[in-house]
């Protein structure tokens, strides 16, 4: 039974990912995402790792749930997009960074094979205490890095979703913008 859910599972995922992959619809593809990512969490429950499904329900699909509302907010989703690419050295360093994080994330954990932890196993520890113990010692490098990718993936979302504003509020003058004082 565990193999046919299990079975049942990879192809629901793959098949709501390559919706994700095809579609030229922003919302669909979000949508998709997000009940793939739900399912993943469901393998995760059937290997009996509640920690990372539960860890998989927050994070990630709260992730997708967020960027999904600032794609229905912030993006004129019938007018089409052009790509610009004024700098390609730097389309190039950027590609590059990612592309040399990535490796540095994987190989990680193979040269941490002769980290030993500074606290044995536990006997008698639950899921989540024994997640916390070797990610906090053996792959604390890839959680930090992961940490800072995400804190850079933050403030460039930001930068983005200001770009995308039509009228700046910070770059009018003090004269233009309407006196609050006089409404208080």
């Amino acid at each position: 039974m565990i193999t046919f859910a299990f079975y049942l599972f990879a192809v629901l995922i793959t098949g709501l990912f390559l919706v994700t992959v095809m579609s030229k619809n922003v919302l669909y593809a979000m949508t998709s995402l997000a009940a793939g990512m739900v399912l993943i969490s469901g393998l995760f429950f059937i290997l009996g790792a509640d920690f990372l499904g539960v860890v998989q329900l927050i994070v990630y699909v709260g992730a997708v749930m967020a960027v999904y509302a600032f794609a229905m907010m912030f993006f004129d989703l019938s007018r089409d997009v052009e790509e610009r690419h004024d700098k390609p050295w730097l389309i190039f360093l950027l590609g590059g960074g990612i592309a040399l994080t990535l490796v540095v994330m994987f190989a990680a954990p193979i040269m941490g094979e002769a980290v030993h932890a500074l606290y044995p196993p536990v006997a008698g520890a639950t899921n989540p205490q024994a997640v916390g113990l070797v990610l906090f010692t053996k792959y604390l490098l890839p959680f930090e890095v992961a940490s800072v990718m995400l804190l850079v993936a933050m403030i460039a979302g930001i930068i983005l979703a200001g770009k995308k504003m039509e009228i700046s509020l910070s770059a009018m003058d003090e004269d233009i913008l309407p006196d609050t004082k006089e409404n208080a």
